[in-house]
């Protein structure tokens, strides 16, 4: 859930030896792929490319959020290319790993994870940090949670749940036992 501390919690699973694979920068990377370039073209549109041979990220967005089918369609495209590049990278790390992987369940890649840790936090909480972070109204902040899963349903799928609706000094307490507990565990 957006908001809830994720990346706090991600940088102390690395401060405590934990590779981390950012799932957020394999979609990116997933985006710059040829072939993924070419699919997209032809199973959505020309146009999503630009001049330059990039995906045009505003008019992809525009197109995909116009209708929920259409997101589901872009998803289904583009979600084996991010799954293939995690795999690579997970599998090109050393020790213990951590996915950083805001859409862990949509892509379903909780059968990669010997334990899944989600970060949560209340609604309101969350939309502050939103408010701060990306410089959206509140209106906008409540938007984006809508379109995501609630708490519970991260709660209820994962194995340990930290729970940020303090400072950040205790999420990062809570991350660092949380990561304690996980070390070395298969």
């Amino acid at each position: 859930m957006s908001g809830a501390g994720k990346s706090t919690v991600a940088r102390v699973f690395a401060e405590n030896g934990f590779a981390v694979v950012d799932c957020d920068e394999c979609a990116r990377e997933a985006a710059t792929r040829r072939d993924f370039l070419g699919e997209i073209s032809r199973r959505f549109s020309p146009e999503v490319i630009d001049p330059n041979g990039r995906l045009d990220r505003r008019k992809t967005a525009a197109l995909i959020f116009a209708e929920a089918e259409n997101k589901a369609r872009y998803e289904r495209i583009i979600y084996p290319y991010i799954t293939h590049i995690i795999i690579e990278k997970v599998r090109a790390a050393r020790g213990d790993v951590l996915l950083d992987a805001p859409t862990l369940f949509e892509a379903r890649l909780d059968w990669l994870c010997d334990g899944i840790v989600s970060v949560c936090a209340d609604r309101e909480a969350c939309a502050r940090r939103i408010c701060a972070r990306d410089g959206l109204t509140p209106e906008q902040a409540q938007a984006r949670l809508s379109a995501q899963h609630d708490a519970a349903f991260f709660r209820e799928r994962s194995d340990r749940c930290i729970e940020n609706n303090g400072s950040r000094e205790e999420l990062a307490a809570a991350a660092a036992q949380a990561a304690a507990a996980l070390k070395g565990r298969k």
